[in-house]
């Protein structure tokens, strides 16, 4: 048996016309600006929900490390067990999103089985085996006392005929909106605790799996995984998936469990948008101020990525510009020459920030702190 989708009230579905009709914008956001700028978002984006969602499971890398270590990069200050954790959820993710309009598309126990390879596979263990059903007990401790269960698993033996149940919810015809049934499956998949380990991270990205199956939005767009990682957000889900009591109880009611989703959509979406306006704005007022100063028009990008993500490594900016080594070391150099850059440490470690000539105001409208709405008046702000 699995939870029941509760009806929406009212206000849920106010809330849930408002997250449309900003993605809807977003849409078209992304569709109106310059291809080299869209991907570096798509990039950046994808390296925030892979971020937030190692650091809910305690990997904690930032997430310009994250796009550093997505990039190739091997200089990146972090440790061994945090840049195998980033690569594996990266390359899941990455699958996940090619996934968004494949043809004759189904879900099936292979299907999930192998992301869970691709997530957890360096970890395999004859205790901990990566890419099957566990067959044994499993338990999600208190943070603060691992002696104490606050969440007890369905049986081993019961694992098989669930997932077959969640399977064939999966593939179903629906007639519920698709955020809200993508809420769900998350709740259904981390209910089921399926695997010995990697079930929080799995049952997020089935939910940014089935919004980007929806097709407005593209999925680096959809995750709500960069809200969920963030600190009172994360205390707030594991509230809410406490909730749901110590065992697998899916009679409940489990109607906060959507509006806490349909908040998380809503801010999720309000940080996107504003992110991509600033974005925006940055990318619009360094355009004429390269021309003033006689830059090639390419060297906006790193000018942007700078002030937007704060700095900026060599090979990243040779990647986005399609540029040769040389090139991009040119471009580089010229850029720290005028001041606009700034080099911080050697050879292939180095990255770089805004140098003392870098246009103040560009700074200004890049990092001026975002303000979030509530969409129920006593939503997580």
């Amino acid at each position: 048996m699995l939870f029941l989708t509760p009806e929406l009230t009212t206000t849920d579905l106010d809330v849930l016309g408002q997250v449309e009709e900003m993605r809807q914008k977003l849409r078209r956001q992304v569709q109106g600006n310059p291809s080299t700028w869209v991907r570096g978002m798509r990039k950046f984006l994808t390296a925030d929900a892979v971020a937030a969602s190692n650091t809910i499971e305690g990997f904690r890398v930032s997430t310009i490390d994250v796009q550093d270590l997505m990039e190739g990069e091997k200089d990146v200050d972090v440790s061994d067990e945090n840049r195998e954790e980033t690569l594996a959820y990266q390359r899941m993710m990455t699958y996940i999103q090619t996934l968004h309009d494949a043809d004759d598309f189904e879900y099936s126990k292979g299907l999930l089985n192998a992301l869970h390879w691709m997530l957890q596979g360096h970890r395999h263990t004859l205790g901990k085996v990566a890419g099957q059903w566990r067959r044994g007990s499993v338990y999600v401790t208190d943070p603060a006392d691992p002696a104490v269960a606050v969440y007890t698993a369905p049986d081993a033996a019961a694992v098989p005929e669930l997932m077959a149940d969640l399977i064939d919810w999966l593939n179903a015809d629906y007639t519920d909106h698709p955020l809200v049934r993508a809420a769900m499956a998350h709740l259904h998949l981390v209910s089921i605790h399926p695997w010995p380990d990697g079930n929080g991270r799995m049952s997020r990205s089935l939910q940014t799996l089935m919004i980007a199956r929806e097709g407005v939005l593209a999925p680096e767009f959809s995750s709500i995984e960069a809200w969920l990682g963030r600190s009172r957000n994360t205390w707030t889900y594991y509230q809410e998936l406490q909730r749901r009591g110590t065992g697998y109880h899916p009679d409940q009611d489990v109607s906060s469990w959507i509006r806490f989703n349909l908040t998380a959509y809503h801010q999720q979406a309000q940080t996107v948008q504003n992110r991509i306006s600033r974005s925006t704005a940055v990318w619009e007022s360094l355009l004429p101020f390269a021309a003033r100063e006689g830059l090639e028009e390419r060297m906006v990008s790193a000018l942007h990525d700078v002030a937007v993500h704060r700095r900026l490594r060599r090979a990243h900016y040779e990647q986005a510009e399609s540029l040769t080594l040389q090139q991009a070391q040119r471009d580089l150099k010229t850029l720290a020459a005028a001041g606009l850059l700034e080099p911080v440490g050697r050879t292939r470690a180095r990255y770089y920030v805004e140098g003392a000539s870098f246009p103040a105001r560009v700074l200004e409208t890049a990092r001026t702190p975002m303000t979030l709405s509530r969409p129920y008046p006593d939503a997580l702000g």
